[in-house]
């Protein structure tokens, strides 16, 4: 009898424990033959495409293939040239190594379209027309036709999982690159923010968008206002590469209609933008119009990779679905978060949650795992309270066992005030994922991908506390974001810039323009970082990193050190490097 009872009592408590999980599946992944390649192509080569997919995809015990950096870099106007003469990606290299990825068995890939068409973002915002590539057995094919070849060629293994990630192109170019200015930027921007006529239902084809490109929502050609005259053809070049954008993507779309590509998956971000019926409201509606079921358009771009990598792994470990409940601090979660996001920042954020088969709930308690989100302050003279009121959250999340996503999407309002309370009062490796760096989109999406795919690893892997390389990997994750927002974003960077320009007489934005000593900069970034990153690396060094959930499982995060600093474009906007950790053996 005793036997009986204490089998019912052991099968009533996993039910228990399931129906706490409830809504994570049951199923626990495994990769039979070790971590499962995954073949990448990535949009360019900052680190939030590179370092930071890495760290995510080996967090996931996913083996990332990336082809050589010279074949996917981006150089600004004066620096080094790749080693094709160009200053973009080389599309017939990367055709040619996602080929010989396949032959090789692989049957995994996030394949960034800007890149493999144009070269990079940047180069897909100012190429124009249809330009042809030749491979290296000397053979012509047209971006449409080397699009269609690689389409063909990946569906034929039904194995082949294909994510195609495409953009829509932001309301200016890029400053730097090309010959265009910041006196070119600022005219094309307010010219691109401009409504034009909107287009619904039939109407909504690519040739009435393109001819509606210069007509004001009155029907009237649209003046450009700069402040210094342009050069000959800005306007025309800026029109020719928005219209080719749009029909790549529409090319894509139409090719993909069809049984024969089930297992190609389209996501696509909407570059900078704008809350205003702008010039790409029209484009937006026609590629949302033309989605098949399981194609998404998001904001964002510069995310793009983590949100296909952790969506990858949702399907491959058979996911359906979790409870989160996200609670906003600041008042200000119904407006946009920056001047560059379309929609509203609890609108971006229910997106991602679908995206991701995210249920809300209301309370933290009856969720899987909870995200905080840090507006900026409906009232400023109340950001102490705010500031108080998520510590307070973080506390409360880490006595009640509660996996936490923290998205700092104040724009910076708080300065650096919040990043010393968190850095003294919170223990930031507890977190399922952190971001504040860059714009509000793009900090969303990085945040709940990251946050979304740590939770799904931690419901669906056998043994996660034993996994010491994905738990690696993803401390460092967590940390490259944390210590890029708290040390680099509000100090050193500000230092640098006015370092670059006042003392070494250079530009900030392109460190060859005029060339200067690049050494110096590096110099002062690493003195910078030894003093601004420390109170960071202590918190880490003290904290815990949530390796289990049933039962809640606790490791130390280790020690971790920074090093091989680097500026990756030559310019102060964005920093590399490369984190270490050593990993300590106690749990709790």
């Amino acid at each position: 009898m005793k036997r009986t009872v204490s089998m019912l009592l052991a099968a009533a408590m996993a039910l228990v424990l399931l129906a706490g999980l409830a809504g994570c599946g049951t199923q626990k992944l495994t990769f039979p033959d070790g971590p499962k390649k995954l073949a990448y192509v990535p949009l360019d080569d900052r680190p939030d495409n590179v370092e930071r997919a890495e760290y995510l995809a080996e967090s996931l015990d996913y083996d990332l293939l990336m082809p050589d950096l010279d074949l996917y870099a981006t150089k600004l106007d004066g620096q080094p040239l790749n080693a094709d003469g160009t200053q973009a990606g080389d599309q017939a290299a990367l055709y040619e190594w996602v080929l010989a990825q396949e032959e090789n068995g692989c049957d995994r890939y996030i394949l960034s379209l800007d890149q493999l068409l144009s070269g990079g973002l940047v180069s897909s915002r100012a190429m124009m027309g249809e330009n042809s590539v030749t491979l290296a057995n000397g053979s012509v094919l047209t971006e449409t036709e080397l699009l269609d070849s690689l389409l063909s060629l990946l569906s034929k293994d039904p194995n082949n999982q294909v994510w195609l990630l495409d953009s829509v192109m932001r309301l200016a170019p890029t400053v730097g690159y090309g010959g265009f200015g910041l006196n070119e930027y600022n005219a094309l921007r307010d010219y691109g923010i401009a409504a034009r006529p909107h287009l619904e239902g039939d109407a909504l084809r690519v040739e009435n968008i393109v001819a509606d490109y210069r007509l004001g929502v009155d029907g009237q050609e649209l003046e450009v206002r700069s402040a210094e005259p342009l050069a000959d053809g800005a306007v025309e070049n800026y029109l020719a590469a928005r219209v080719r954008k749009l029909r790549l993507s529409a090319h894509l779309l139409g090719a993909l209609d069809g049984g024969a590509y089930a297992n190609f998956h389209v996501l696509i971000g909407v570059d900078d933008s704008s809350a205003e019926d702008s010039i790409q409201k029209n484009e937006i509606g026609y590629l949302a119009a033309n989605l098949r079921q399981g194609d998404w358009l998001l904001s964002g771009v510069d995310d793009l990779a983590f949100k296909a990598i952790a969506k990858l792994y949702l399907q491959d470990c058979g996911w359906d679905g979790a409870r989160v409940s996200v609670r906003y601090i600041g008042g200000l979660e119904a407006q946009p978060a920056c001047d560059y996001d379309y929609q509203p920042l609890d609108t971006l954020v229910d997106e991602h949650l679908e995206f991701f088969d995210l249920k809300k709930l209301s309370k933290a308690k009856d969720a899987d795992f909870q995200i905080l989100v840090l507006t900026a302050p409906a009232e400023p003279e109340r950001t102490g309270d705010y500031a108080w009121a998520l510590i307070n959250a973080l506390g409360e999340s880490r006595e009640n066992r509660i996996p936490t996503v923290l998205i700092d999407a104040s724009n910076n309002a708080y300065g650096t005030v919040i990043h010393d309370a968190l850095a003294e009062q919170a223990e930031l490796g507890s977190l399922l994922a952190y971001s504040g760096f860059l714009d509000m989109a793009i900090v969303t999406g990085t945040a709940i991908s990251h946050g979304v795919a740590r939770y799904a690893w931690l419901t669906h892997t056998p043994s996660p506390g034993k996994d010491d390389g994905a738990n690696s990997a993803f401390i460092k994750a967590l940390s490259d974001s944390v210590i890029k927002d708290f040390a680099y974003r509000n100090t050193i960077r500000n230092d640098l810039y006015v370092y670059v320009r006042d003392e070494l007489g250079g530009s900030p934005d392109n460190f060859y323009r005029p060339e200067i000593d690049r050494g110096l900069v590096l110099s002062a970034l690493e003195a910078d970082m030894a003093t601004s990153a420390a109170p960071v690396l202590s918190n880490f060094r003290s904290g815990k990193i949530l390796v289990g959930l049933s039962p809640w499982t606790e490791a130390d995060c280790g020690t971790l050190t920074l090093s091989n600093y680097r500026f990756p474009w030559n310019r102060v906007f964005e920093i590399g490097m490369d984190i270490h950790r050593q990993a300590s053996a106690s749990k709790s």
